[in-house]
Protein backbone atom coordinates (compact mmCIF):
# COMPACT_ATOMS: atom_id res chain seq x y z
CA UNK A 1 0.00 0.00 0.00
CA UNK A 2 1.20 3.64 -1.03
CA UNK A 3 1.46 6.26 1.74
CA UNK A 4 -0.37 9.59 0.36
CA UNK A 5 2.40 12.47 1.13
CA UNK A 6 0.10 15.66 -0.01
CA UNK A 7 -2.03 15.37 2.51
CA UNK A 8 -0.61 15.22 5.86
CA UNK A 9 1.56 18.25 3.51
CA UNK A 10 -1.62 20.26 3.30
CA UNK A 11 -3.01 19.45 6.32
CA UNK A 12 0.09 20.48 8.31
CA UNK A 13 0.68 24.09 6.50
CA UNK A 14 -2.97 24.73 6.24
CA UNK A 15 -2.90 24.06 10.20
CA UNK A 16 0.73 26.39 10.55
CA UNK A 17 -0.03 29.03 8.10
CA UNK A 18 0.46 32.35 8.65
CA UNK A 19 2.23 35.61 10.89
CA UNK A 20 1.51 39.13 10.45
CA UNK A 21 -1.51 41.16 9.60
CA UNK A 22 -1.39 41.84 5.82
CA UNK A 23 -1.36 38.96 3.01
CA UNK A 24 1.63 39.48 1.53
CA UNK A 25 3.59 38.62 4.92
CA UNK A 26 1.23 35.54 6.02
CA UNK A 27 1.78 34.21 2.18
CA UNK A 28 5.80 34.33 2.70
CA UNK A 29 5.57 32.81 5.90
CA UNK A 30 3.16 30.29 4.97
CA UNK A 31 5.24 29.28 2.31
CA UNK A 32 8.30 29.74 4.51
CA UNK A 33 6.27 27.16 7.43
CA UNK A 34 5.27 24.90 3.91
CA UNK A 35 8.64 24.09 2.41
CA UNK A 36 9.64 23.04 5.75
CA UNK A 37 6.84 21.12 6.57
CA UNK A 38 6.78 19.32 3.55
CA UNK A 39 10.70 18.53 3.43
CA UNK A 40 10.46 17.10 7.21
CA UNK A 41 7.45 14.50 6.32
CA UNK A 42 9.26 13.59 3.36
CA UNK A 43 12.50 13.10 4.87
CA UNK A 44 10.45 10.59 8.01
CA UNK A 45 8.47 9.26 5.44
CA UNK A 46 10.43 8.49 3.12
CA UNK A 47 8.62 10.41 0.07
CA UNK A 48 10.26 12.91 -2.60
CA UNK A 49 11.85 15.82 -0.47
CA UNK A 50 11.86 18.23 -3.47
CA UNK A 51 8.25 17.77 -4.68
CA UNK A 52 6.79 17.47 -0.84
CA UNK A 53 8.72 21.00 -0.18
CA UNK A 54 7.42 22.48 -3.32
CA UNK A 55 3.85 21.25 -2.85
CA UNK A 56 4.29 22.48 0.79
CA UNK A 57 5.40 25.43 -0.02
CA UNK A 58 2.46 26.42 -2.49
CA UNK A 59 -0.36 25.10 0.11
CA UNK A 60 1.14 27.25 3.06
CA UNK A 61 1.42 30.29 0.58
CA UNK A 62 -2.04 29.95 -0.19
CA UNK A 63 -3.27 29.43 2.96
CA UNK A 64 -1.32 32.58 4.60
CA UNK A 65 -2.72 34.61 1.94
CA UNK A 66 -6.12 33.66 1.76
CA UNK A 67 -7.13 33.19 5.70
CA UNK A 68 -8.47 35.50 8.11
CA UNK A 69 -5.49 36.79 10.22
CA UNK A 70 -8.57 37.40 13.24
CA UNK A 71 -8.81 33.18 12.93
CA UNK A 72 -4.92 32.16 11.97
CA UNK A 73 -2.25 34.34 13.56
CA UNK A 74 1.06 33.91 15.22
CA UNK A 75 1.90 37.09 15.74
CA UNK A 76 3.45 39.91 14.08
CA UNK A 77 6.59 39.95 12.09
CA UNK A 78 9.82 40.70 13.31
CA UNK A 79 10.24 44.03 11.16
CA UNK A 80 6.82 45.43 12.18
CA UNK A 81 6.55 47.14 15.13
Amino acid sequence: MKFNFIAPVVAICVALAACGTNPTDRAISGGGIGVASGAVIAAVAGGPILGLALIGGAAGAAAGAFTDPAKINFGKMPWEN
